[in-house]
């Protein structure tokens, strides 16, 4: 066997080197064109899918390629340094349209054809188009901007021939859906509701921003994108005087320039109109115009300082509009005309409406929310969580779900981890350790600080020093076991809950201390195994610490609580061998043996009568005493156990916890929803262990599936991790998110993160290494 072993390893360079020829490495991935306006060109649709094109890539890796039609036309033509830009189509000239379809038809790799479609970018040559799409051999999925209502009968004809063609449609409210449904007579399942995509914000606070930009002290309006007349601001310019008769210290911001096409055939005279009426209202220390093109983080931070967003669109048929979405996501409370988007997203305390027009209604609206803080807020907090799910990100899988649907399940789609991001968890985290919860993602200093979250973030913060050896996080793992050491009485005895002066609280009279205690162990243990290559007085307190407690842990009885002491002593014994650890471990696993032996039935494989949090830590536990041990009963029915729960938590293609409303009972249905990130982390840490023991791949197939359900993986198909401020909403609940980001939540995050590395580090790197293993595997069984 030794020598069959070397004989492979001398053929395996040979091998790669033949794999790469054969092209069974990089084989090209499917290809999905977008046909679409694109920068340099100025439109809204341009930066749509500008965004969109830019999220799929960002949550995806090794799925598909994506490569873009530039729209054209006689007046509009560009330079594209984006080398994603295959293609271009110039919309003036109907033989562009048949070249581009024989080239898209001959391209084996091309698998899918997406249109972004609005009915001005077709309308010069409308025939050719409908005679393009004909043509096109590929899948066609057409994404609808504008959906018209009571159309006559040659508009309908012409939209029914798309209809009639595409694969899949998609529109980008409910009312664009019912208008098709209704006027234009296709079956409602034909369509897909994704909304207009939005970012991703920090929510940086107001004040700070209106100081950046020169406007501190103002109470800032805003409306913005390409300007022209159909944005109606003079109706705003026309309701100022009465606002700022109760709100002298309002400043209207007029965002973006003039739109190209409007430029090229009108100049500034819009523009121009509205300076006009600024000086007739005598406005011009009340209104200011940001007369470019924003850039996006620009333009988000204008947003972010908006205390009102204005919208006053004049067209009642204007299905979707991205400013509006934007503003919404950036925390803005909205004054809209009605037009059907903001009549969806607006109702129930989300924002105000006004009829077309009417600046006395606008001026009454706007006061309205200036003079009542809490109103404002809460139209603020009703407005984010009601756009959460219209994220780029979750935009994102919402496509690509589609577009793999569309092509027939030809595609595998494989999420791309986030990079590593720890400054949520820094700004939670004070001088004397991290904040329990956050309002949204800044830090609640009124719910003060817990063990539990101290020791997770200390684990956590080791993990992260241990793999990259970063000496800025140092005073963040001293803050942390400084708080562990806060929280422990001289007797051994540790206390969970510490308010925000530093005080201990009544609270921890009130509750069981075993798990806080077991958790403190645990990261005290850790930080212990690490301690060689930290500075040396953290490892001291660390070791101190821990033997002032480990004689109290023997009268621990809570199962949770003996787990997290035996992963403590775990670590601990990495470094330090002593033979009080092996009397602890023997300890506690004969008891989870005890307990296990007493549930067991042939249904039921575990160690209560109940499934409730933290469950994989049980059996990863025991495992952990068998690794110290050798003791095969541990490591058995360690096993057998963690298998029963995946069994619970798993099906086919993602992880679904038990729920934190409603535990699972031996012999009841399992609760469906209520999941929380926390018991999400501690599988995966579970799965890491068990693949690392057995070497069964399934362990490590299950733990990217586990992780991809931060990424989007689960029922609702939403992120879960918050790429922008590197925080963890605090749950996920049965029809929306938790969007608070709270240290549990987080920092569990974190963790799961850190633990993937090294198996999924790096997803270009992973799937090369993965297929490689299993073609060498398959050639080596030759020699």
């Amino acid at each position: 066997m030794k020598n069959r072993k070397n004989a492979g390893d001398k053929y395996k360079p040979l091998i790669i080197e033949q794999v790469v020829k054969d092209n069974e490495i990089n084989h090209p991935l499917p290809e999905i064109t977008v046909i679409t306006t694109y920068p340099p060109r100025q439109c809204g649709i341009a930066t749509y899918s500008e965004d969109l094109i830019k999220a799929l890539n960002n949550q995806y890796v090794d799925s598909f390629s994506i490569k873009i039609c530039a729209l054209e036309n006689k007046n509009e033509k560009h330079t594209y340094t984006n080398p994603d830009v295959k293609y271009t189509l110039n919309t003036s000239e109907p033989e562009s349209y048949t070249k581009l379809a024989k080239t898209l038809n001959e391209d084996a790799n091309v698998k899918i054809v997406m249109i972004q479609h609005e009915f001005g970018l077709f309308a010069e040559t409308s025939d050719a188009f409908n005679t393009f799409i004909d043509e096109i051999e590929k899948p066609l999925t057409v994404v609808f901007h504008t959906v018209l209502p009571n159309p006559d009968e040659a508009f309908k004809a012409n939209v029914q021939h798309i209809l009639n063609r595409v694969d899949s449609l998609i529109v980008m409210t409910n009312n664009a859906a019912d208008i098709l449904v209704r006027d234009y007579i296709i079956d409602r399942n034909l369509i897909t509701v994704i909304p207009h995509g939005t970012h991703l914000v920090p929510h940086r606070e107001k004040n700070e921003l209106k100081e950046k930009y020169g406007f501190k002290g103002k109470t800032i309006l805003s409306t913005f994108g390409l300007l022209s007349s159909g944005k109606s601001i003079e109706t705003t310019l026309e309701a100022l005087p009465e606002v700022v008769a109760q709100n002298p210290d309002v400043l209207f911001l007029i965002i973006g320039k003039t739109h190209p096409t409007v430029f090229l055939h009108e100049g500034e005279s819009y523009r121009n109109s509205l300076i006009k009426k600024i000086n007739e209202l005598n406005l011009q220390d009340n209104v200011t115009f940001i007369n470019k093109y924003v850039p996006l983080n620009e333009l988000l931070e204008y947003l972010q300082m908006t205390d009102v967003y204005l919208f006053t669109s004049k067209d009642p048929n204007q299905a979707v509009s991205g400013t509006f979405s934007y503003a919404l996501s950036c925390g803005c409370a909205i004054v809209s005309t009605p037009i059907p988007h903001a009549q969806e997203v607006l109702a129930g305390e989300t924002g105000i409406t006004f009829d077309f027009g009417d600046s006395n209604q606008l001026a009454k609206a706007i006061n309205r929310l200036l003079g009542d803080d809490t109103l404002r807020q809460t139209m603020v907090l009703n407005g984010l969580h009601k756009i959460i799910h219209t994220a780029w990100e979750n935009s994102a899988v919402d496509h690509a779900r589609l577009i793999q649907q569309t092509m027939g399940n030809g595609m595998k789609l494989q999420y791309r981890n986030p990079r590593v991001n720890l400054n949520h968890i820094k700004y939670m985290t004070t001088d004397f350790g991290m904040l329990q919860f956050s309002k949204l993602n800044k830090p609640d200093p009124d719910s003060g600080y817990t063990l539990d979250d101290n020791a997770r973030a200390l684990i956590a913060m080791c993990q992260y020093y241990k793999q990259f050896k970063d000496d800025s996080v140092i005073p963040y793992i001293d803050t942390y076991l400084n708080f562990i050491e806060y929280c422990q009485s001289k007797d051994g005895r540790f206390f969970n809950y510490v308010d925000f002066n530093k005080k201990i609280t009544a609270q921890n009279n009130n509750e069981n201390l075993e798990d806080c205690s077991g958790r403190a162990m645990w990261a005290l243990g850790y930080l212990i195994s690490i301690a060689n290559i930290l500075p040396d007085e953290l490892g001291e307190r660390a070791e101190a610490a821990f033997h002032c407690s480990l004689s109290l842990t023997k009268n621990i009885y809570s199962t949770r609580a003996m787990a997290f002491v035996i992963k403590g002593l775990y670590y601990y014994n990495r470094r330090i061998k002593d033979e009080d650890t092996l009397i602890y471990i023997k300890l506690f696993a004969d008891r989870m043996v005890q307990m296990y032996r007493h549930e067991n039935e042939e249904n039921w494989q575990w160690f209560e009568s109940y499934l409730t949090y933290a469950n994989s830590v049980l059996p990863e536990a025991l495992l952990l005493c068998y690794t110290i041990t050798g003791n095969e009963t541990y490591r058995d029915i360690a096993r057998e156990a963690f298998d029963f729960l995946l069994d619970v938590i798993f099906d086919e293609h993602s992880i679904k916890v038990i729920s934190n409303d409603g535990w699972h009972f031996k012999g009841e249905e399992k609760k469906r929803y209520g999941e929380q990130p926390i018991d999400v982390a501690y599988t995966i840490l579970a799965l890491r262990k068990f693949h690392d023991i057995f070497k069964d791949e399934k362990y490590l197939t299950k733990m990217e599936m586990a992780f991809n359900w931060f990424l989007g993986n689960n029922h609702l198909q939403q992120i879960i991790y918050n790429p922008c401020t590197g925080g963890c909403f605090d749950g996920l609940e049965e029809h929306n998110v938790n969007l608070n980001q709270g240290a549990e939540s987080s920092i569990s995050y974190l963790m799961a993160r850190l633990t993937i590395t090294r198996y999924f580090g790096n997803p270009n790197e992973v799937y090369f290494r993965r297929k490689l293993k299993n073609i060498i595997t398959r050639h080596l069984e030759k020699f």
